[in-house]
């Protein structure tokens, strides 16, 4: 799977020629996020038609995101180590499969699992394609482009919840799966076509089997224990200490894995890096906001305001249009002025203000208010979620740039997987808390009352009056805890961006830091490894690197970018 021994062209490309190479990146892109929010709106009838509850919801949602971050930064790792158009071409295969099989579900056990394996293609077309991008666009360049990456998730996230709602209101759930199908083709052969890229140079390859299984056990326990810890066990039951402490054991022995291997699924050298590690607690925090938002707002929608999934999809558009403005708008802002900095900094002090106006909903607020915050939050979104991968592309080795862009995104959606699973918790507990309460003053048939008993998310239309607006108030009151829980977790990522070392943007493509890195290679050889034979042209401290140690120009290119 390594390709022949030739150094990659530097040659850049043209504006004409990169927009060819992103049309089918991007199509991939779009099945990514398509697949995570086409259900948001229908989730709720899916899990009443295949008699699920709160649980069964939640677990729904976070078996995709699970699978997408366990093999996130092993789906980056292998970028950096093979050919990256088959790996992408791949996993639009295993996303292809798992949506197939995902719409011939008969209960939530077996949907489940197949969102399992839609989330495994899901996480290496999210990691692939910003690994892509960085290798055909430079990031001083990069901005202008992201905005077409904004407007690409934009219309994935819009369009997403509003045309999975028209398919479940007209001719089934089942489509919601189905739909994504004919995109992941075209965007096969859309990349096969238009994805033209130099060869990689030969270098050893070992893969490191042993730390992917221990990252992706640990992960996986801890996130398990999340999900279930409250309702299949008490917090403080043996079961949840078993789990807990497992996970635990097997995320150190990962790390300890990891600072052994040759070439490591995620390096901890990167740590070293303060851009890196400020960006990756920021991504954290910023994926419990993005998947609490997708999420709970189609259940506050739907269970508290009584809105269809068609409604539900266009009532959630001000997020979207936020996100849309703000990506596209700053994104040439930056390409324009190399100022990054400044407009995170907004982005993340917008994302908090709105994620604590949100946490003042109830059933009956005001729909423009709703609306209002709802386009904040989208705004904040806009502008840091995709800057947080730039700015650690531009602060690493182009060598390892395919790991680096993976763990932003895995670390995303460990707090996303994360967050959605700890305040699903809290909300199945609040709705109980708040409807148990209230259940023994109205009066209902035998039927409704066993079924709110029960914890399965109930068919809000069906339900008599006084049940409804006491199911509609619990759901309003319990969601709107749920994002003043999260505001102080946007608040962490505010701090996190205020502390990033301000660098210039580099202005040379992956590829050609990469040729540049062989070139550099090869006069090493042929001096025999006495790097002071080379011409030193200057010397730096790279940004992150409390080593002080200096670099030759070559290095610095390589790295592509400089301390300001």
């Amino acid at each position: 799977m390594s390709s022949i021994d030739t150094a990659p062209s530097a040659a850049p490309m043209t504006h004409r020629q990169v927009l060819e190479a992103l049309s089918g990146l991007l199509m991939g892109l779009f099945v990514a996020v398509l697949a995570s929010t086409v259900v948001s709106t229908s989730l709720p009838r899916i899990i009443s038609d295949l008699k699920g509850d709160q649980t069964a919801y939640t677990w729904v949602v976070t078996s995709t995101l699970l699978a997408t971050t366990v093999s996130t930064p092993i789906w980056g790792k292998l970028a950096d180590l093979f050919n990256r158009k088959m790996l992408v071409q791949i996993s639009l295969v295993v996303f292809v499969l798992g949506s197939a099989l995902a719409g011939l579900s008969q209960d939530t056990g077996t949907l489940i699992v197949f969102r399992v394996l839609q989330g495994l293609g899901a996480g290496g077309l999210i990691s692939l394609v910003q690994v892509l991008i960085s290798d055909i666009i430079s990031p001083r360049e990069r901005g202008r482009y992201v905005g077409l990456l904004g407007a690409v998730i934009a219309v994935g996230t819009a369009g997403g919840p509003l045309l999975g709602g028209v398919l479940t209101d007209s001719i089934g759930w089942r489509w919601n799966f189905y739909v994504s199908v004919p995109f992941a083709i075209v965007a096969l052969i859309l990349i096969q076509r238009t994805l033209k890229l130099p060869p990689r140079p030969r270098r050893a390859v070992s893969i490191d089997y042993f730390g992917a299984i221990l990252i992706t056990a640990g992960v996986s326990l801890l996130l398990i224990w999340v999900s279930l810890a409250g309702n299949q066990f008490e917090w403080g039951s043996a079961t949840s200490w078993v789990m807990a402490v497992g996970s635990g054991v097997l995320l150190i022995a990962a790390v300890i894995v990891e600072l052994r291997v040759k070439e490591p699924i995620l390096p901890m050298e990167l740590f070293r890096n303060r851009s890196f590690s400020l960006v990756v607690f920021a991504s954290l925090t910023v994926g419990v906001a993005l998947f609490a938002a997708s999420v709970f707002l189609s259940q506050y929608w739907q269970l508290s305001r009584g809105a269809t999934p068609t409604q539900s999809g266009l009532l959630s558009l001000p997020q979207v249009v936020g996100s849309l403005v703000a990506s596209t708008t700053i994104g040439v802002l930056i390409s324009r002025t190399g100022k990054w900095k400044r407009w995170m900094v907004l982005g993340a002090s917008i994302l908090t203000v709105a994620l604590a106006l949100m946490s003042t909903l109830r059933f009956d607020t005001d729909i423009v208010l709703v609306s209002i915050y709802i386009g904040l939050m989208g705004l904040g979104l806009g502008m840091v979620m995709q800057n947080l991968v730039l700015v650690v592309q531009n602060s690493v080795d182009v060598r390892q740039i395919g790991a680096a862009s993976s763990a932003v995104a895995f670390f995303r959606s460990l707090g996303g997987t994360l967050g959605v699973s700890v305040l699903g918790a809290v909300l199945a507990s609040r709705v109980s808390t708040i409807v148990g309460d209230g259940i023994s003053s109205v009066s209902a048939p035998a039927d409704e009352l066993a079924t709110l008993a029960s914890g399965t998310i109930p068919n809000v239309e069906s339900l008599s009056t006084p049940v409804r607006i006491l199911v509609e108030s619990a759901y309003g009151q319990g969601i709107g805890e749920i994002f003043l829980i999260a505001t102080p977790l946007a608040f962490i990522s505010l701090l996190c961006i205020i502390f990033l070392p301000k660098a210039e943007l580099g202005t040379k493509t992956g590829i050609e830091q990469l040729a540049e890195t062989q070139e550099s290679n090869d006069l090493v050889d042929v001096t025999g490894g006495d790097m002071n034979s080379l011409p030193q042209t200057g010397a730096i401290t790279l940004p992150g690197d409390d080593s002080r140690s200096t670099v030759s120009e070559a290095e610095r290119s390589a790295a592509g970018h400089t301390r300001s």
